[in-house]
């Protein structure tokens, strides 16, 4: 499959959100495919990988978030399942689970009642290996600012404002992937 086409069908190809997300997924994508690469040992499909990475923001055309040129309706916090049912439309429902359940570390369903968050009531917590990583990778770069990779503790600061389990697999991840 060819991400782009995807998105391309979504984001005019000249406009700032089609910019942004094309940026911040091919930053994602780099960097799970980097360390996708330095651990042959673990199962991993690279190609997947790399598509996912792509399209696990697709959805945020469908949010209010101006900063970013996004003037849909959702919060922003919706933009994963909406994305993931876009991508699920498409024909590809692996794809649409990384959208899903890429926000934050993870959505268990205690979090999303105990917050009272406008999201469907069901578990949205990356299960595969592949979905893990993309998750990970994501959290070392925004949509706003240079673009540039944040460090981890920037990444733990901001996860501490959700609760400590987030902040606890970002850690997990970190050492499953990285080795730190």
């Amino acid at each position: 499959m060819n991400p782009l086409e995807l998105i391309c069908k979504y984001y005019p190809v000249e406009s700032e959100s089609f910019r942004i997300l094309t940026e911040h997924s091919r930053s994602v994508a780099g960097k799970a495919l980097s360390i996708a690469r330095a651990h042959p040992e673990m199962p991993l499909d690279t190609a997947f990988i790399e598509e996912a990475a792509m399209l696990h923001d697709i959805g945020m055309f469908l949010c209010r978030a101006p900063e970013i040129g996004c003037y849909g309706k959702a919060d922003y916090i919706c933009h994963g399942y909406l994305g993931a049912e876009l991508v699920r439309m498409a024909g590809y429902p692996r794809h649409a689970l990384v959208c899903e359940r890429h926000t934050g570390t993870g959505l268990s369903l205690e979090m999303i009642e105990r917050q009272n968050l406008p999201l469907p009531h069901r578990d949205m917590q990356p299960q595969s290996l592949e979905e893990q990583l993309v998750c990970f990778a994501d959290k070392f770069f925004s949509k706003t600012g240079d673009g540039g990779e944040k460090p981890a503790a920037r990444i733990r600061k901001g996860l501490a404002r959700y609760g400590e389990e987030c902040v606890i697999r970002f850690d997990g991840w970190h050492k499953l992937f990285l080795g730190e």
